[in-house]
């Protein structure tokens, strides 16, 4: 019972603490979807240009608003798969934070923020230029049109007056936020309960004796446990570097792997037989990123 109620606190706070962000990043996707449709849509759908780059520097934001609203933007093909991917390579959730507590690792975080940026976009066009080369080969992707972008929120109430097709209009991107921010935030409660039950339940010290000397082994478990839509999980990795439990490759390939909540909100918007494979294939992407990632930092830090 203490391990529930103790897991319970700290899936409240934990819940609150990601509201802020949540709420500011969809409030942004809200009015550039609603009021900048067009150019929302020219800045980020399957843009060779800009979208991994943005979603490189989004991502670097602490915790993990952006890779879940990214997620849901994802599952209505809003973003690319690149972008998408590039937002979670980048997100780093709670680590950022912490180091920045810890004044003698804050030059190990902005080594860390830059990488992660380098990756994302190396990662993040790399995906975008062998799908549009598949896709030339095969059928072409049909563009989305800034009104698809404008009407597709599958989860969206109309908040203003509505026309003969059911079209919105007056919509108060306020509200829309809001419904969107508190839809996403039960998901995050349950999800962030329940491993921190795990987590309560089997203990700190248990996880860390997983870990041994060797720093491939090191990278692979990270990297699996990156994986977990958690803040506990980066908290936990994060903690481990800074006591000397870890190597800073290892660190950075479990946090280039995790995307916070974000894996959470892609299984529950991304549904559909065909997409819940695509989902655990993004899932075994972004394990192999994290590897490779944690392998090639090892080779000079």
């Amino acid at each position: 019972m203490d391990a529930f109620l103790h897991a319970l606190s700290d899936a409240s706070l934990d819940t609150l603490k990601a509201l802020p962000i949540l709420y500011l990043a969809y409030l942004l996707v809200a009015y550039f979807s609603h009021s900048q449709s067009k150019n929302f849509t020219k800045f980020l759908n399957k843009s060779k240009h800009a979208g991994p780059a943005a979603g490189a520097f989004l991502g670097c934001i602490p915790q993990c608003g952006f890779s879940s609203v990214m997620s849901d933007l994802y599952s209505r093909r809003s973003i690319s798969l690149g972008t998408l991917i590039a937002v979670f390579i980048a997100t780093s959730d709670e680590a950022i934070p912490i180091m920045i507590s810890e004044p003698s690792f804050i030059g190990d975080m902005f080594i860390m923020i830059g990488l992660k940026v380098v990756f994302a976009l190396i990662f993040g066009y790399g995906i975008d230029l062998v799908i549009s080369l598949f896709q030339k080969k095969r059928l072409p992707a049909e563009p989305i049109l800034a009104e698809d972008l404008e009407h597709q929120h599958d989860h969206c109430t109309c908040h203003g007056h509505s026309d003969s097709k059911g079209h919105c209009h007056k919509e108060n991107i306020f509200l829309d936020a809001l419904y969107h921010t508190l839809n996403i935030m039960i998901y995050i409660f349950v999800a962030t309960l329940i491993i921190g039950i795990i987590v309560e339940s089997v203990g700190l010290e248990a996880l860390t004796s997983w870990f041994g000397g060797n720093v491939y082994i090191q990278i692979l478990l990270a990297s699996l446990i990156g994986l977990i839509p958690n803040c506990a999980a980066s908290v936990f990795l994060v903690e481990l570097y800074i006591n000397g439990g870890i190597a800073f490759s290892a660190m950075f390939a479990g946090l280039s792997a995790g995307a916070g909540v974000g894996l959470v909100v892609l299984f529950i918007k991304n549904r559909g037989k065909k997409n819940i494979l695509q989902n655990i294939g993004i899932v075994g992407l972004m394990y192999a990123i994290g590897v490779i990632s944690g392998m090639l930092v090892s080779l000079f830090y």
